[in-house]
């Protein structure tokens, strides 16, 4: 049967899927996200040493050049703490404005990188974030390269104990390049040049000069390592672990768990593409030259437990008195959007932007963000931004709510025919639906109009969860007041008294000031209709508010504002509809109905 309520039941059943989802597979997986963190950091402060091993080395087989993976070199000594690790060894400076770090000379790895323009927390004086550590640190994470030879050649080749040499300048910056030489006593002297530009890109140019009179042919490889199960959000929505695009075959995700199982995934070799190890906010890929054949690939050893994602080359073959060379591309650093976008373009590196999670609903994701973005730029500030995009998506559906609010005042005006429809059919439920779609087609009333806004809403929902969620740009945006990130909820809580009482609640009292305001905004939108003649409706339009309160406490603060704001225009448009429309507005009358209560007759409980 088709009543007026029907519209108004759809919206809070859909509105509860999105909900009950988003507490299944983000809201439940942080907190115990947070609480293995924590975990783990005490294990980490009683941890004194650990050990870390070489990763293994992408093998040609047989003249085509493909790749197998050879067993893991030795092990590595293990130290206390990074510091020491990085003391361990010699080291080339990098000072660039987006990152510092070092370069080690054994090895000639990219191995020791912070990102200077990120911390670890909200505090500006908090620790800056740390991408790459070096080999027997606590969380081994690097970029190698070198060269291998066909199965049977017996070349001495740099490897991961190879001591380079640096000629001419010792640091690294985006005006001084970096190169390092080592010469293996047989007629090869190996070169690998380093250059970075002024965000996170680095150049890696590696040649090899024959002074023998025998030609040799080489194969270049690329690898990114990183020691033990990282430290991940655990949330469905978003990614985490190994990816890269690989020509026609577009984008390939591998979750950790999944390459534990498999040990090895090898995709088709490809000219065009890249490849690496992603965080929610941090990557690190390997961009083989674009135009340049290559073969991908991604493995974990049992052994050593290190993730690998790597890169092999076609051979270059190098005669007497010759040398020859490759170069390719690593990105270390911020997921930032318009940098990766300008690398796409710039580099003509293929579908570099998925290097962020876009998630499904991509074309209105994306398109959110830039919007966000560009008022950002004008007003300065990502909560006015997100005030003002929501604004605009009002006017974009005003058509569509407008046409909604319009017929739910005209449901309103013919309340008394709909009662005297059922109450003279009261034993004939197919009359009385006919005689009720007679009435919707004579009066020009969609009974189902007040679900379009919010089925419209629930993508647009969604892209905007995803942007405050998965942009680095977002990442410790303030807004005003106690709200310092958009993008974590409200640190306040009622049940402190918003801090006054020294006293931190359990996550699931966490409820804020903002939460509170949408809360009772979405009340007030309620209450603008009719209270339903059912007590069962009636009791969950009184408790949909404070259980939408509740579930959305631990909902980025930005959401919740963004909600909060969406419902009072809502209310704003509601009102001055059914003004027009000469409908009631029952907003003070259901108001009041709270604190008079009215003792129902013994003839109305039926």
């Amino acid at each position: 049967m088709i009543s007026e309520n029907r519209n108004t039941i759809l919206a809070i059943v859909l509105s509860l899927i999105v909900l009950l989802g988003w507490q299944y597979f983000v809201a439940a997986p942080q907190l115990e996200r947070q609480q293995a963190e924590l975990q783990a950091q005490q294990e980490a402060a009683q941890q004194t040493a650990t050990d870390s091993a070489n990763p293994s080395k992408p093998q040609p087989t047989g003249s085509q050049g493909a790749n197998t993976a050879a067993p893991a070199a030795g092990q590595q000594m293990a130290f206390a703490n990074r510091e020491a690790a990085l003391a361990a060894s010699q080291r080339v400076t990098i000072d660039t404005p987006s990152l510092e770090g070092s370069v080690n000379l054994k090895g000639g790895r990219l191995d020791d990188i912070r990102l200077k323009d990120y911390h670890e927390t909200v505090n500006k004086s908090s620790p800056t974030i740390v991408l790459f550590s070096p080999s027997g640190s606590p969380k081994p994470y690097y970029a190698d390269y070198g060269w291998v030879g066909d199965p049977g050649t017996n070349l001495a080749l740099p490897g991961p104990d190879t001591v380079w040499s640096v000629d001419g300048e010792a640091t690294l910056t985006p005006s001084t390049p970096l190169t390092l030489s080592w010469d293996n006593g047989a007629g090869l002297i190996f070169k690998r040049t380093f250059s970075v530009d002024d965000n996170y890109m680095f150049t890696v140019n590696q040649s090899v000069e024959n002074t023998g009179s025998d030609a040799v042919t080489l194969y270049p490889y690329g690898l990114i390592a990183r020691k033990g199960m990282p430290e991940t959000n655990g949330i469905y929505i978003l990614h985490e672990g190994l990816l890269g695009v690989f020509g026609a075959e577009g984008l390939k995700e591998v979750d950790y768990d999944d390459l534990v199982e498999e040990s090895s995934i090898r995709p088709s070799k490809v000219d065009q593409g890249w490849l690496g190890i992603t965080d929610k906010y941090w990557a690190a890929t390997l961009i083989p030259t674009p135009g340049q054949e290559f073969q991908p690939g991604f493995s974990h050893s049992a052994t050593t437990d290190v993730f690998q994602a790597d890169y092999l080359g076609n051979g270059v073959t190098v005669a007497g008195g010759s040398t020859g060379e490759t170069s390719s591309y690593l990105f270390a650093g911020a997921k930032e959007t318009k940098l990766l976008d300008g690398y796409e373009e710039a580099l003509s590196i293929e579908r570099f932007e998925l290097l962020i999670d876009w998630g499904w609903f991509y074309f209105l994701t994306k398109p959110m963000f830039f919007a966000i973005d560009y008022f950002f730029h004008l007003f300065g500030n990502f909560g006015v931004a997100i005030l003002v995009v929501t604004v605009i998506v009002k006017l974009i559906f005003f058509p569509l709510a407008n046409k909604s609010y319009v017929s739910m005042s005209k449901m309103k005006l013919v309340q008394p025919q709909m009662t005297e429809i059922r109450e003279k059919y009261s034993d004939d439920r197919q009359k009385q639906q006919q005689a009720l779609m007679e009435l919707y087609k004579k009066e020009k009333i969609n009974p189902l109009a007040g679900c379009l806004p919010i089925v419209v809403q629930i993508p647009v929902f969604f892209s905007l969860y995803k942007v405050l969620y998965v942009t680095i740009e977002m990442r410790h945006a303030p807004f005003f007041g106690w709200i310092q990130d958009l993008s974590a909820p409200d640190p306040t809580t009622l049940f402190n008294l918003f801090g006054l009482i020294p006293w931190d609640p359990p996550q699931m009292l966490m409820l804020g000031v903002w939460p509170l305001i949408m809360g009772i905004t979405m009340f007030i939108q309620m209450k603008m209709n009719p209270a339903p003649p059912d007590p069962t409706q009636q009791m969950i339009f009184t408790w949909m508010p404070v259980i939408f309160t509740f579930m959305l406490a631990s909902f980025p603060a930005g959401l919740v504002i963004y909600w909060a704001w969406n419902n009072t225009l809502s209310v704003t448009q509601q009102y001055v509809i059914m003004r027009r429309q000469g409908a009631k507005v029952e907003l003070w009358d259901n108001l009041g109905s709270l604190f008079k209560r009215k003792k129902a007759a013994p003839d109305d409980k039926n």
